[in-house]
Formats: C-alpha cells, structure tokens, sequence
C-alpha cells in the first residue's frame, strides 16, 4: 500500500509542475500535426483541372460576399506552400483526389473539408453539416465515390483556370 500512495504522490506532484491552464487559449494551443498558424481567410485547394472543382469555386465565391475563402490549385506552389505552413503533406499522386481545407492552422480533407466549407455558407447550406453525424468512413467513402467519378462526369480541363481580375485577389500567388 506504501507504494501505491507514492506513486499517486509522484504523479501529483508531476501534474502541478506542469501546470496548464485550462481551457487552453488560442495562443498556447499547439499540436505536433497540426501547428497553429495566424491565417484570416479560410484556404481552399481544389484540383485545378476539374471541371467540378472549378465549378464548385465559382459556388463558393458567388456565395461568399465577405470574401472569407482563398483559393489556390493544388498543383500550385501556393498550395504547397500553404500546406506546408499548416504542417500538411499532400499525397503525391498524378491526380488530386481531395479538396483541402486549411482553418484556424489546421488542414482538413476529403468530406471534413467539405463539411468545414459549407459551415460557413448561407442558409441553407449550413444543413448540410447534418452529414457529420455519420462516421468519417461513410462519409469519406461517399466523397470518394464522387472524387473518383468526376472527370467521367463533369470533365477534366488540359490546364488550370485563370482567374478574372477582379477575383484575383481571392486565389493565393
């Protein structure tokens, strides 16, 4: 019994050594795969030569009058680069597979990163994010069945889309 109360003493001990306030603040709140980074605007990447992807862009900007999204291909540098600052590695396949959604330091994808997205639409399209009662695999096998379908559906383009210049502003260089 002598060591069992020691042990729980150590471990006190150790817990009041390390002393974290809870609930933690944004300023202190680090993971080891996700670094926190300072980024106003919500990222979004998308395969540039998607017909349903390009398509899906000009939704969200029609859709976001505040001008809350970036946009970026996920062939870019920009996209690299914004994933890397995010602590993200991109899988390297010929063609993307996923849209990837960089938030408050943290990049999401494949139907996290389309529920993270439609949470900051207008009514109705907040509803959607009913979706997330699912499990993760559902959902995910569900945006994989679409992502593997639709250059056979929508189209594929032989090059990136270059934006007006008036929304030039929204897409990261």
């Amino acid at each position: 019994m002598p060591a069992r109360r020691s042990a729980i003493a150590w471990i006190r001990a150790k817990s009041r050594s390390r002393h974290v306030p809870y609930p933690p603040s944004a300023n202190n709140r680090t993971t080891a795969s996700a670094p926190i980074i300072s980024e106003p605007h919500t990222i979004v990447l998308f395969d540039g030569a998607c017909n349903l992807c390009i398509g899906a862009v000009r939704f969200l900007i029609a859709r976001d009058p505040s001008a809350r999204f970036r946009f970026a291909a996920l062939q870019s540098e920009a996209a690299q680069a914004a994933c890397a600052r995010a602590g993200h590695e991109l899988r390297a396949t010929r063609t993307p597979d996923t849209v990837v959604v960089i938030q408050d330091g943290r990049a999401l994808e494949r139907s996290d990163a389309a529920l993270a997205i439609v949470r900051h639409l207008p009514f109705p399209w907040p509803l959607l994010g009913a979706f997330r009662a699912l499990p993760r695999g559902i959902r995910d096998a569900m945006y994989g069945f679409v992502a593997g379908n639709r250059h056979r559906w929508f189209g594929r383009s032989e090059s990136c889309t270059v934006p007006s210049p008036e929304l030039r502003g929204r897409f990261l260089d």
